[in-house]
C-alpha cells in the first residue's frame, strides 16, 4: 500500500501507528522514501514466526507453573528493532511519529510521541499473555491495538484533517478455525480491530478527510503465518494501485473488506 500510495505522490506529514503498524510507522518515519519501504518488505519478507515468537517448550511449561504471565520473551523482537530502526528516539525521527500502547491495568490509550523508539515500539506491539508488558514512566504498556489499533482518533487530536488509514484487514474465508491457541487469538483480534475501525471511520468521518486503502480480501492466511508475506505485499500493491487508478483518493468512502462480509463455499 504505502509503496504505490508514494508512486502516486503521497508523503505523510506525520505517521501514527500502533501494534504491527507502529512497527512499519516507525521504520517508515526514519526512511519516508522509496527506498526505505524497499527495505521495510525486504525485511518483512525474510521474517519467520520464531524471529519474533521463538515459543518453547521451557516458556510453556512456566507460563503453566505460573513463574512467569507471558509466552514468550521479547528479546527476539527487541534485537530485530534495534538492528534495523536507524535512530534511538522518536523525536529524531524524520517524520513527526506517534506511536500508541495501552495502559494494561486501566486500558487507556497511551500515546507516545518522545522516548527511547525501541522501548515504545516494543510496547505497542506486546501482545497480552505472548509478550511481557513494557514498563515505560512507571506504567504497565502493551499492544496497541488493545486500545486503539487503528488510532484515527489520534490523528484528529493532533490536528490531522486529510488521513490515509493503511489497514491490515482480517482473514475472511478460513475453511477452519486457526489449529493453534496464539492463531485463534490473534484472528479473533484482527476481527474486533475491523469492526473497531469502521465504527471509528463513521464516527470521525464529519471531522478530517479520511480515505481507507481496502485491505485485501479474499484473504485466508492467519495474522500468526509469516510465510506469505512476498505474495500479500504484491496483492496489496496490485490492488491499491487499482483503488488509485479508480479515484480512491477522491472518495472518502467504508471499503466493504472491512464490514462483516461472507464468501461463496468453494
Amino acid at each position: 500500500m504505502l509503496r504505490e500510495l508514494l508512486k502516486r505522490g503521497e508523503h505523510p506529514g506525520c505517521l501514527v501507528g500502533a501494534s504491527a503498524g507502529a512497527i512499519n510507522a516507525a521504520y517508515f518515519a526514519g526512511r519516508p522514501d522509496g527506498d526505505g519501504v524497499a527495505r521495510l518488505e525486504a525485511l518483512w519478507c525474510k521474517i519467520r514466526r520464531q524471529d519474533i515468537m521463538p515459543l518453547s517448550m521451557l516458556g510453556l511449561l512456566a507460563m503453566i507453573l505460573r513463574s512467569r504471565a507471558h509466552l514468550v520473551e521479547a528479546n527476539a523482537l527487541r534485537r530485530l528493532l534495534e538492528t534495523h530502526l536507524s535512530y534511538e528516539r522518536i523525536e529524531q525521527a524524520t517524520l513527526p511519529l506517534h506511536i500508541v500502547a495501552t495502559d494494561m491495568l486501566s486500558g487507556d490509550e497511551i500515546v507516545l510521541s518522545t522516548g527511547p523508539v525501541v522501548n515504545a515500539v516494543q510496547a505497542s506491539a506486546a501482545i497480552p499473555g505472548v509478550f511481557p508488558p513494557v514498563r515505560i514512566d512507571g506504567v504497565d504498556l502493551v499492544d496497541g491495538g488493545v486500545a486503539n489499533n487503528t488510532p484515527i482518533s489520534v490523528a484528529v487530536a493532533l490536528g490531522a484533517t486529510r488521513i490515509i488509514v493503511l489497514p491490515a484487514g482480517f482473514a475472511c474465508t478460513l475453511r477452519a478455525p486457526p489449529r493453534s491457541a496464539i492463531a485463534q487469538a490473534l484472528h479473533a483480534l484482527t476481527l474486533v480491530i475491523a469492526r473497531q475501525l469502521v465504527r471509528d471511520l463513521e464516527f470521525y468521518s464529519t471531522r478530517a478527510q479520511i480515505y481507507v486503502v481496502p485491505p485485501l480480501c479474499p484473504l485466508d492466511v492467519s495474522p500468526y503465518d509469516y510465510t506469505q508475506c512476498a505474495q500479500l505485499i504484491e496483492r496489496a500493491a496490485q490492488k491499491t494501485h487499482a483503488w488509485l487508478s479508480d479515484g480512491g483518493l477522491e472518495r472518502a468512502l467504508i471499503p466493504g473488506e472491512l464490514r462483516e462480509h461472507a464468501h461463496a463455499a468453494h
